[in-house]
């Protein structure tokens, strides 16, 4: 679902899908659910065909006795074997066109074995006995349910094999014949159109779930964002830390960089509110270019920004904070209340074993080391020690 965006799905939508086929990332999700849907049910569907497939042996024995012994070979010995054979292929692979190919396959060969068996019949009874196939094609579309173009092909393939292994018998007269014909191709004819709707609707439903799942997901991206910045907001740091504690490896690193924009009080005073939200806004996108890959940003207060750095030592995460330190000072963001005008940043940084240390205790020695990067005069980085501040800055 990642590569799928939500305006993707909302244009599939408004496009529509006539001819049964979405654009090629939102058919590819839809082909792996439909595969899992089907796999879910076909041991289900696969008992079930089988014993109602089995059970007419003993309208095999009432209405073709002569034949008897080949149509229980057909029934127990071939058929039933390899529709066991085709179940275990889908679980083993599950893949819709593989599905729709077994389909039909399963189909054909249920409509095919026992009428061919009955061409050898001179039983009195072949015409009640080939209405049982309608059964079949009943089963295919409705219980089976392939894609709507393999539900074509094997309604063909079911009606030229019973119209052939009919006309073998040479039981029927042409208006027998005849009528036989047209009651196949007219209930094909309603099942494909049948065929074409029910999947219209799991493509409208498919839609529809799915963007439903990318809104709830967007809405959570949304509420654990900072409007201003973009950045993660406090509220995310929960869930995000405790995932880190969570997955790290007993021995791994994780580094916390706390930073704080320099006089930001007296430049919300001197530029006003809105450039004071530009500035955190610029800030923000330079601090994301320059913290690695891994590395989480959060905005943790007014103009604190956090960054938490899963497996970095304390000198690489020293190194990543001299290089925000470094970027943010070459933004060369004017602050006309500075005597050199320039806005610049402070930073903390702290690390420790994830396994020896806790999410807040890790947080207070970074903001242990803001607060000395401040007193030794701003526009530096300080890396946290087992020792105290002298004093805290403002």
């Amino acid at each position: 679902m990642g590569v799928v965006t939500l305006d993707q799905v909302e244009g599939q939508i408004a496009r529509g899908f006539r001819y049964l086929h979405f654009s090629p990332e939102i058919e590819e999700l839809f082909r792996k659910d439909y595969a899992a849907e089907r796999v879910r049910l076909a041991a289900i569907w696969g008992v079930i065909g089988i014993f109602i497939y089995d059970l007419v042996y003993f309208g095999d024995h009432t209405m073709l006795p002569d034949v008897f012994t080949g149509l229980f070979t057909v029934r127990f010995l071939v058929f039933t074997p390899f529709v066991i054979a085709c179940i275990l292929a889908v679980r083993r692979w599950p893949d819709a066109r593989l599905y729709d190919v077994l389909a039909v396959a399963i189909a054909v060969l249920g409509v095919t074995l026992p009428m061919a068996v009955a061409t050898q019949s001179a039983s009195p009874y072949l015409f009640v006995y080939q209405n049982g196939n309608s059964a079949a094609f009943l089963f295919f579309v409705i219980a089976l349910r392939p894609r709507f173009f393999a539900v074509l092909s094997g309604l063909a393939l079911m009606c030229a094999s019973h119209f052939t292994t009919t006309h073998l018998t040479g039981a029927f007269d042409d208006v027998t014949y005849s009528g036989i014909i047209t009651f196949y191709l007219t209930l094909s004819i309603f099942l494909a159109v049948s065929a074409y709707f029910l999947e219209q609707k799991d493509r409208q439903n498919f839609l529809n779930q799915l963007r439903g799942s990318l809104l709830c997901q967007q809405l959570e991206r949304n509420a654990e964002r900072d409007e201003l910045t973009g950045l993660l907001n406090r509220r995310s740091l929960a869930r995000i830390g405790g995932m880190l504690w969570n997955e790290a490896p007993g021995e791994t690193a994780v580094s916390a960089i706390l930073l704080d924009i320099d006089h930001f009080k007296r430049f919300n005073d001197v530029h006003g509110h809105i450039e004071g939200d530009a500035c955190i806004r610029a800030v923000s996108q330079c601090i994301r270019a320059a913290v690695d890959e891994a590395a989480f940003v959060f905005r943790f207060g007014g103009e604190e920004i956090l960054v938490l750095a899963p497996g970095r030592e304390p000198l690489q995460a020293l190194a990543m904070a001299e290089r925000i330190r470094s970027a943010i000072e070459g933004l060369r963001i004017p602050h006309r209340g500075l005597t050199d005008g320039c806005v610049t940043a402070s930073l903390g940084t702290a690390s420790a074993i994830a396994a020896d240390t806790t999410l807040e205790r890790l947080l207070q020695k970074a903001d242990d080391a803001l607060y000395e990067a401040k007193r030794m005069g701003r526009n530096t980085v300080v890396l946290a020690t087992d020792a105290e501040p002298d004093a805290q800055v403002a």
